[in-house]
């Protein structure tokens, strides 16, 4: 089982950026495919950028593409999400996760993750 811990999150206004980071223990971090999802209140859990578990391929969700970028320190078992021109709509919790294979099946799906974060919470102010 691997244990991960969520942080970098805030309060920010439209335009400003945020960097957020995923600390990763408990079994070997380069082993897994991860990534990352946000839920807003009131609404489900959505995807947000992910790597594949060679970390080879990186997945965006169309709504963040070209202002998010997602990457990782296998040396410090730490995960990212670099957040540019953050807009009002990016307010969430935000979590990072491990999927439960190696397959890319399924990868923007909540249902193929079986460790998550407690969340960090992004909020961006118009």
């Amino acid at each position: 089982q691997v244990q991960l811990i969520e942080s970098g999150g805030g309060l920010v206004q439209a335009g400003d950026s945020l960097r957020l980071a995923c600390a990763a223990s408990g079994r070997t971090f380069s082993d897994y495919a991860m990534g990352w999802f946000r839920q807003a209140p009131g609404k489900e859990r959505e995807f947000v950028a992910a790597f594949s578990w060679t970390g080879g391929s990186t997945y965006y969700a169309d709504s963040v593409k070209g202002r998010f970028t997602i990457s990782r320190d296998n040396a410090k078992n730490t995960m990212y999400l670099q957040m540019n021109s953050l807009k009002p709509e990016d307010t969430a919790v935000y979590y990072c996760a491990v999927k439960t294979s190696k397959s890319p099946v399924g990868t923007r799906s909540t249902s193929a993750y079986g460790s998550w974060g407690q969340g960090t919470q992004v909020t961006v102010s118009s």
